[in-house]
């Protein structure tokens, strides 16, 4: 493991077989957690390789808890985190929406890593539970549309790094990974990333793991999800080919708005963001969840363009079927 720790600081990559060994001993247990912290910066710097996310996110799969009773049209709209934007929880907020049109969400997510409120804090504050055994979220899909599925309890061999990733409180490969081992088998996704250089080969990625269409996406000033300060860059993974393209957002009417302007805080804070939106009340975290709503409808294949996807998504806000959707999953937990 020493020789494998020195090829990553040397900036070489490692095979698939290397890489997969180096994954199972982390999770094993076998090495301490300075040894953990040192691999996982070292593959930080060096840069992760299609190849080696692969191989990790394989030997993971093989260790998560399967749901077997999910539908099988379902869709996650989890991003990578890590953009150190302290936006609200843009993607969590956007999945009601997106479940309100009629598109089945397996919402990846986990507590908070380098953000003051991850997906699963905020959720957490409104009243929805971590601790959905598989059978029940699989349950949930079927009759309500839409299910948390809080990533620790699903993965038990994150716990081998929970710790350490919070510590280090900088996005690792595992950031990477969150959104590719949904123990759901999904045919659709949204994938926002931090990481501007990975969208088309994590869209091509995606489409190895099963996606029938997807969209990969980096947003403006680095964000790891769709904002209206500027050009969002797209992947589109449909029919076995990824192109790209660039959004702008003034091109469907939307005005500009700054980073600034959709800053979240605490999970208290971060809830009643939500809870706003989810009621139609205008606002800039209002306008940037119809943007990637309408970007997560149109990955889904449920909208044949952007802007019938921006319209859906609007429709489902003003019409009060986003807001129901959030209460329809909070009585069905009961």
């Amino acid at each position: 493991m020493k020789e494998l720790t020195k090829q990553l600081y040397q900036g070489q990559d490692l095979t698939f077989e290397e890489m997969q060994l180096v994954a199972e001993t982390i999770f094993n247990g076998q090495l301490s957690e300075a040894q953990v912290g040192a691999l996982l910066i070292a593959l930080k710097y060096k840069g992760v390789r299609i190849e080696e996310l692969a191989a990790i996110a394989q030997v993971m799969q093989k260790r998560s808890i399967t749901i077997t009773n999910a539908p099988l049209n379902s869709m996650d709209n989890c991003g990578t985190g890590g953009d150190h934007s302290n936006s609200f929880n843009v993607s969590t907020t956007a999945a009601f929406v997106l479940a309100a049109g009629g598109v089945v969400m397996a919402k990846h997510g986990n507590r908070s890593i380098s953000s003051r409120s991850g997906s699963a804090d905020t959720l957490e504050q409104l009243g929805v539970r971590l601790d959905f055994a598989p059978d029940e979220i699989g349950d949930l899909l079927n009759e309500v549309g839409i299910a948390f599925l809080f990533a620790p309890a699903l993965h038990p061999s994150m716990k081998a790094v929970m710790k350490i990733r919070q510590e280090l409180a900088t996005p690792t490969v595992f950031n990477l990974l969150g959104p590719l081992i949904n123990p759901v088998p999904l045919q659709t996704q949204l994938m926002g990333t931090y990481a501007a250089d990975t969208i088309v080969n994590t869209a091509e990625t995606l489409g190895k793991l099963g996606r029938k269409r997807a969209i990969v996406l980096h947003g403006a000033n680095g964000m790891d999800e769709a904002n209206l300060a500027g050009v969002t860059k797209c992947a589109l993974l449909k029919e076995g080919f990824v192109t790209q393209f660039d959004l702008f957002p003034e091109d469907y009417g939307f005005s500009t708005i700054p980073i600034e302007a959709i800053v979240g805080g605490n999970p208290e804070r971060n809830a009643q963001i939500l809870v706003d939106v989810l009621a139609n009340k205008p606002s800039p975290y209002l306008e940037t969840v119809v943007l990637n709503a309408g970007l997560g409808f149109y990955a889904n294949g449920k909208v044949e363009t952007l802007a019938e996807g921006f319209t859906l998504a609007r429709t489902c806000l003003a019409s009060g079927a986003a807001y129901d959707k959030l209460q329809q999953l909070l009585a069905a937990q009961r």
